[in-house]
């Protein structure tokens, strides 16, 4: 309900100015840059010994219920730290790293954003879903 009114709230306001109302057809590029825009500051890498905040060198870890804890990308954006057992990232979503400069050069530097592509990275953090039971 509150998304639907959300959505119409941004409907009005785009015809007010005149903007043409499109769909990215799938293309959700554009949405993950918008959040990577607004949560520029909650940016992790996943390093030889795990994931890092980025400016911190925190570490941190996928919470296991998220839908990308088996998947381990390189470079993620989260809404917010929860500590239990461990820092757990919860409602991440996979970015590039060179979106971290168009959207806050003012934050980041290329330097601290080089991508160790070339490190060799761990095959597995921790434990599966299943194996925490």
């Amino acid at each position: 309900r509150r998304a639907r009114d959300v959505r119409e709230q941004l409907e009005g306001l785009m015809e007010r100015i005149e903007v043409d109302i499109t769909s990215t057809e799938g293309d959700y590029i554009p949405i993950r840059k918008a959040i990577t825009a607004g949560f520029f500051y909650h940016t992790a890498r996943l390093t030889r010994s795990g994931y890092k905040t980025v400016k911190h060198q925190q570490t941190v870890y996928i919470h296991p219920n998220s839908s990308l804890f088996e998947e381990q990308p390189r470079w993620l954006i989260y809404h917010e730290l929860v500590f239990t057992t461990k820092e757990f990232m919860r409602q991440v979503i996979e970015i590039d790293s060179t979106w971290l400069l168009e959207v806050a050069p003012h934050y980041y530097k290329a330097k601290e954003l080089e991508d160790a592509s070339t490190k060799k990275l761990p095959k597995k953090m921790g434990k599966t879903r299943e194996e925490l039971g």
